[in-house]
């Protein structure tokens, strides 16, 4: 059984996370805490060790990474895996050097949720504790079960992860949403990839779906950025 640390200061989503938890096999929350100053007596007293953290980075007394280095040095340390609606580059590149093995943007799915942690069950499964790697094969293969279904499934799909990350910064960066033709344009992809870029961001919980009901014509789906 992997055992888990909730970290995370709003209530609700830390509950939603407990529950989230509860619904995949092999895994049990150990403790939830709402503090920095909570999450380090939970990961120090707890009668089992810790195995994994699931980080909210905005804390109301500490900032989460440096939370982070404080979790990774005790022993046994746990793996990270950074939960937050923070996007700015610095703070993932931070999280990622003060051992956070994963990255989870708020708002997500379930699904993804579900993804992210069955991948981490097999990345443990294959770099069990007390052995050596055989190979840099070995290591390679295990780094790379972290990565998720839909990284794996980007090019099979027929999708580039660059045009992705173009189309959910343009909805990012409009404060009024906008329409597969005005990302389009914005972007410099045709109406269709745009739409089949958005329809996939909002299936995901990235953006949401708004239906605009004009004077004339047809009603066009207007997308936005789903804020936490």
């Amino acid at each position: 059984m992997i055992e888990v640390l909730i970290v995370e200061d709003d209530p609700m989503i830390a509950e939603a996370h407990r529950v989230y938890v509860g619904r995949i096999d092999g895994f049990r929350v150990a403790a939830v805490a709402h503090t920095a100053r909570d999450a380090m007596r939970a990961a120090s007293q707890a009668e089992q060790p810790i195995d994994l953290v699931l980080l909210d980075l905005g804390l109301p007394d500490a900032s989460g990474i440096s939370l982070a280095s404080a979790l990774r040095g005790l022993r046994p340390a746990p793996d990270i895996i950074a939960i937050t609606s923070e996007r700015d580059l610095q703070m993932v590149r931070s999280a990622v050097s003060h051992g956070a093995l994963a990255y989870l943007l708020k708002p997500f799915t379930f699904a993804a949720f579900r993804d992210r942690m069955e991948r981490y069950r097999l990345y443990r499964a294959a770099l069990p504790e007390g052995t050596a790697a055989a190979s840099q094969a070995e290591v390679d293969r295990a780094l790379a079960e972290l990565r998720t279904s839909t990284e794996r499934n980007v090019t099979a799909k027929g999708q580039s992860a660059g045009t992705n990350d173009d189309i959910a910064r343009a909805i990012r960066d409009s404060p009024g949403g906008a329409t597969a033709d005005e990302i389009a344009a914005q972007v410099g992809v045709s109406r269709v990839t745009a739409w089949r870029y958005l329809e996939r961001l909002a299936d995901e919980g990235t953006v949401k779906r708004h239906t605009d009901y004009g004077k004339a014509g047809r009603p066009k789906t207007r997308y936005r950025w789903r804020e936490k």
